[in-house]
């Protein structure tokens, strides 16, 4: 159990209560029934009920069918309560119809904060001024749905304030880790935002720019959660961490100098992790492990995703992040148009000689608004969204079947961690009574996935 506060909406908490107002916070990651929610309702009354979908959250970009439906009865129950419902998020701007007919009253597109504080003021002071004065919105007027001019991506991120960690139960949170962990991991962000051109990617917020705090501000960051929130781990959950040039050596300088260091996990490309410099400074700056968004195994599906990265890179990168004592660990992508069993076993063969420190599998999952979603769009079934984060079902018509996918997942892993067990045997001796139970896992799911191809 890998839980994390929603970082984004206790930036735009935070944003709103600097601008004087008084905000309370549902948090839905520790809520049991929709009953907490009327009883916070009950106790908060609030004018204003804001549906915030965390961008920082990887899952808010797929937006799973229950998110989407736990978000439209939240709003429902808003109403319920007398609330002005506004909902900022990636799905929300895709399906605006959709959540107005749901009882919404404002949709924020694109970063949040501005755009919230803007609307806020103008409801509550200035009720008579035009809301196409505002960028980034849209609502209903005259029956018809209204959009806004779009709002310009914020670059100075410096200028917001520290998330409002005080609206969370963070008490909770460490409980939970700690019980689950053994040590208490908060998540924080450094950029927002990413350049590159994966076109299965979605950019639904930020777009494809990339701006990013100072190494002053997170260092300042990591030692206020550390010594307040008593954190004793970091997850970065930026698309990619450290990539503005000379960042990530002033980083380190500040953490190490001012006390604020502490390990942490984040996410990276191959091609960024190639100088052995950068490796140093990413681990004396505390970095105990990076996941590479490696997707595949395969140059000729790598190319087709506009990956801009090499088989080559993955495998230097994960040299030298092995090397200087990093943990490796690996996104893959399978499903993904084109893909044959040729380009899955490349795929394999790559894990099995690199050997990650541990893996995450999914299939390609056409988001809305990107080039993957548009070159399937001919292909698609009846189904646009996952139920759960592992339902992996296929979408459209590929080359294998939702089963082959679901069995050929159990392969990998199984095989995978049987492979891990084996390799290192003293390392992870607590856990050898489980070899047999992957090694049967990898057997039968092998079995089953030649008679489904």
């Amino acid at each position: 159990m890998n839980l994390y506060a929603p970082l984004g909406t206790l930036f735009a908490a935070a944003f709103v209560m600097q601008k004087g107002y008084t905000a309370a916070l549902f948090d839905t990651m520790l809520a049991d029934s929709e009953e907490d929610l009327k009883a916070s309702l009950t106790q908060h009354k609030p004018r204003f009920m804001v549906i915030y979908d965390d961008t920082f959250n990887y899952l808010t970009k797929m937006c799973l069918t229950r998110m989407r439906e736990a978000a439209f009865r939240m709003s429902e129950i808003a109403k319920e309560f007398g609330c002005t419902v506004i909902v900022s998020g990636s799905d929300s701007v895709d399906h605006l119809e959709k959540y107005f007919k749901h009882k919404v009253d404002y949709a924020i597109c694109g970063e949040g904060e501005y755009t919230l504080g803007e609307l806020l003021d103008l409801l509550t002071h200035s009720p008579t001024q035009q809301l196409t004065s505002i960028n980034g919105l849209a609502f209903i007027e005259n029956g018809k749905i209204t959009r806004t001019a779009p709002r310009k991506v914020l670059k100075e991120l410096d200028t917001l304030p520290y998330p409002a960690w005080e609206l969370v139960d963070l008490a909770e949170y460490r409980r939970l880790w700690l019980k689950h962990h053994g040590y208490f991991s908060m998540n924080l962000v450094t950029t927002r935002g990413c350049p590159f051109h994966c076109n299965w990617c979605a950019k639904p917020v930020y777009g494809q720019v990339y701006n990013s705090h100072s190494p002053e501000y997170v260092a300042g960051m990591i030692k206020h959660v550390k010594e307040r929130y008593s954190a004793e781990h970091i997850w970065f959950c930026d698309d990619i961490f450290g990539l503005k040039p000379g960042w990530v050596s002033k980083f380190d300088e500040i953490v190490n100098s001012t006390g604020s260091k502490l390990p942490f996990k984040c996410l990276s490309r191959a091609d960024l992790l190639l100088k052995e410099d950068n490796i140093f400074h990413l681990a004396n700056a505390g970095c105990e492990s990076i996941w590479i968004g490696a997707e595949s195994g395969s140059q000729k599906i790598l190319d087709a995703m506009d990956k801009g990265t090499t088989i080559e890179e993955i495998y230097e990168a994960t040299r030298l992040l092995k090397k200087h004592g990093i943990k490796t660990c690996f996104f893959l992508q399978f499903g993904y148009t084109g893909e044959t069993m040729n380009e899955i076993n490349q795929t394999v063969k790559m894990v099995n000689e690199l050997m990650p420190d541990d893996i995450g599998i999914s299939v390609s999952y056409p988001l809305p608004g990107t080039r993957f979603y548009e070159r399937v769009a001919s292909q698609m079934k009846n189904k646009h969204n996952w139920e759960l984060s592992d339902d992996f079902e296929m979408m459209f018509d590929g080359t294998y079947s939702t089963e082959f996918y679901r069995v050929l997942h159990k392969r990998v892993h199984k095989e995978y961690r049987t492979r891990q067990l084996l390799r290192e045997p003293i390392k992870r001796f607590t856990s050898l009574w489980k070899l047999p139970v992957y090694a049967a896992g990898w057997l039968s799911s092998s079995r089953k996935l030649k008679s489904l191809n």
